[in-house]
């Protein structure tokens, strides 16, 4: 079953209650209109990730509840839900992944670093400063497309300041991904959402390569 605006209807309704009785008492609304959904939504999309990098074996699905170690002060539950596709952790410091998530202001999607470690970056910026094929090969893809935007905090100082504009919007950053966001509601509820996401994400492939080429001289340089 495809999202639907029960989805957001719960998420919207568990976080105003904040309360693990009201949860508990519908919890089936929450595995009925999220969790089966969200199940329903990694399943479709996976073959289109593995055939990006046969390699992505970890899907993860976001827990309802905050991490108690960061949620003090804050409410028990999230109002959004995300998951992600990504190869297993253990052989490098940080790991690119694809990632979806939904809550009541729309959804978002996209590729990169939730924090990149800093060898990867400094790895990242050597490719992109000896103008690697990866990173034209990236550049290109992103420049073709008009449906994600860079993300990642920029530094107060240009540490770059002989580089073109254009490669100092990537080597500037603190950590880099590409993101989407999107109010696409008629989408969002509808059987062709996963092909969409899956098509997106084929086309920015190449940034991912270079994400995941970065990573890999990390891991060869532990």
């Amino acid at each position: 079953m495809p999202f639907s605006p029960s989805t957001l209807d719960f998420l919207f309704e568990n976080r105003l209650n904040d309360s693990k009785s009201w949860f508990n008492e519908h919890r089936d609304d929450y595995n009925n209109y999220v969790t089966k959904p969200f199940k329903e939504f990694t399943e479709t999309l996976t073959p289109a990730m593995q055939n990006i990098d046969s390699l992505i074996s970890h899907i993860r699905v976001s827990r309802i509840y905050r991490d108690a170690r960061y949620a003090r002060g804050k409410s028990i539950f999230r109002e959004n839900m995300w998951c992600t596709f990504s190869r297993t952790h253990d052989l490098y410091r940080s790991l690119p992944s694809f990632y979806f998530e939904i809550s009541g202001n729309g959804f978002d999607y996209g590729c990169g670093y939730y924090i990149a470690a800093t060898g990867s970056m400094n790895d990242l910026r050597s490719l992109i400063l000896n103008d690697s094929q990866y990173f034209t090969a990236a550049l290109e893809a992103f420049e073709a497309q008009s449906t994600f935007d860079l993300y990642g905090d920029m530094y107060k100082r240009d540490r770059y300041p002989a580089e073109s504009d254009t490669k100092k919007n990537w080597l500037n950053r603190k950590t880099i991904g590409i993101s989407a966001r999107s109010k696409d509601w008629e989408l969002l509820f509808s059987d062709r959402l996963a092909d969409k996401i899956a098509a997106d994400f084929e086309s920015v492939a190449p940034i991912y390569d270079l994400f995941l080429k970065a990573e890999e001289f990390s891991a060869e340089n532990k």
